[in-house]
């Protein structure tokens, strides 16, 4: 008898690399969004052009910042790109995004994410007919042999399937450049961003260099860098300056993730209080908000506002450090305000909204109905906004819909059951065949084809 326990092993080798691979495709379950009004706004604007010159429609693509501070971006599926705020944090122009973007961009209208199936395919093809023959061989007498097949066929089923994403992140590369190009933005931040990149792996002594050829996922670093460099010193756009708007945006956008994610002490120390211009307040007030320092928090933002009294996200800040500490009526009307100059832009609305439940004062609620049923209506993928409209039906006695919100927010919460149960609540008490009752339906069966998709995963 013959102990055959290498080929589970080589074949797990295998199924792991593919698997840790194929993850790319639904990365975001494990991963935490972080929305703010601001910086989507500011993704938004910086993507816009490529994505027009990319041949999609703006409103189409969604930019999506996820709580990371890792250095990355990926595409999902679908029209969406997904930053790390690792990514923002790392970049020093805003012109450098747009190159990242304009990559991920090339990946999206190239159907990568699609593809993909292809190339697992042909890498399992190789692996099955490796085991196939390798265990042949064994059952044969040669066993050594037989593992020895085995192992060299999985090793070429990575090298295959690493190899076809090599070749999709060369393409990406050359619809980025092709993107940058004719939205009329240079080339230079991107070439400075991938420079960042191979820094790192120099420092980290991780240089693709190193590697062997067959277990990349990415061209070398150096060979990018000098592929593109030749495309982008030739392009019109090259000496295009950066766009001084994008850039004072980029830079205080910047400063307020970084002391909203930073710990306190750290950005006290990188923006000090000798430094008085946007950015630093921006930083420190965040820093002071979650010191529980609420005084010297809304000092910045008094400063804020000092500069520009009618900048909405600084009022939106005012309103935000006064509303978690405690003072819902006095962050009531810098919201209101935030709200009118940003016409209801639905995480403002959704923040003001709040306000005007937290003041218990059921005189305000009926604004905040309406406050809030703007925000979903142009954000359902809104769940706190769901959450707080439930809020307000329950006040109201409107059980039926404080019900069917809940269901809104608990199946985008990916609280299925609960979901359901709300649905099937609501499907009963509302009008038949009234369009909140479709939507309650539309729920429940949303709801119970998740659960049975994660039953089947399982």
């Amino acid at each position: 008898m013959r102990f055959l326990a290498p080929f589970p092993v080589y074949l797990g080798r295998l199924l792991a690399a593919i698997a840790a691979i194929t993850l790319v495709a639904q990365p975001v379950a494990a991963q935490s969004i972080l929305r703010d009004a601001e910086t989507e706004a500011l993704l938004n604007d910086m993507a816009a052009p490529l994505i027009e010159a990319a041949g999609l429609e703006p409103n189409n693509v969604d930019m999506v910042l996820i709580n990371n501070r890792s250095i990355n971006a990926f595409v999902a599926g679908g029209q969406a790109i997904y930053i790390h705020s690792g990514l923002i944090e790392a970049a020093d122009t805003a012109n450098e995004v747009q190159g990242v973007i304009a990559h991920e961009l090339g990946h999206i209208t190239g159907g990568h994410i699609n593809r993909m199936r292809d190339g697992i395919g042909t890498a399992t093809n190789i692996s099955l007919l490796s085991m196939l023959v390798g265990v042949a061989a064994a059952l044969a007498g040669a066993g050594e042999a037989g593992m020895g097949i085995i192992a060299a066929g999985q090793q070429a089923a990575v090298g295959k399937f690493l190899a076809f994403t090599r070749v999709q992140e060369a393409s990406a590369d050359a619809a980025g450049a092709e993107y940058l190009s004719a939205a009329g933005i240079s080339g230079r931040g991107s070439l400075e961003f991938f420079k960042k990149l191979q820094n790192l792996e120099f420092r980290y002594g991780r240089s693709q260099a190193d590697e062997a050829e067959f277990s990349r996922t990415h061209p070398l670093s150096g060979d990018r860098i000098a592929r593109l460099r030749e495309t982008y010193i030739v392009d019109p756009a090259w000496d295009n300056p950066d766009d001084p708007e994008l850039q004072t945006r980029f830079v205080r956008v910047k400063a307020k993730l970084y002391g909203y994610q930073a710990e306190p002490a750290r950005t006290l120390q990188k923006f000090p209080e000798t430094r008085q211009d946007v950015p630093a307040r921006y930083a420190r007030a965040y820093a002071y908000h979650k010191n529980a320092l609420i005084e010297e928090a809304l000092e910045e933002a008094d400063g804020l506002l000092a500069v520009d009294s009618e900048d909405p996200y600084f009022l939106e800040l005012k309103g935000q450090v006064l509303l978690e500490s405690g003072r819902p009526d006095e962050a009531i009307e810098p919201l209101r305000k935030a709200a009118r100059l940003t016409r209801n832009e639905p995480l403002i609305a959704s923040m003001f909204g709040h306000a005007l439940i937290a003041t218990e004062d059921k005189e305000n609620f009926a604004e905040a109905e309406q406050v809030l049923r703007a925000a979903v209506s142009r954000d359902r993928y809104n769940p706190f906004a769901w959450y707080q409209l439930g809020v307000v039906y329950a006040a109201n006695g409107d059980m039926p819909r404080a019900r069917l919100a809940s269901a809104e927010q608990q199946v985008m919460s990916r609280q299925y059951g609960l979901a359901i149960r709300s649905a099937q609540f609501a499907e009963a008490e509302l009008p038949v065949g009234s369009p909140d009752w479709i939507r309650a339906q539309d729920i429940g069966l949303q709801a119970r084809a998740e659960l049975e998709r994660l039953q089947d995963r399982r």
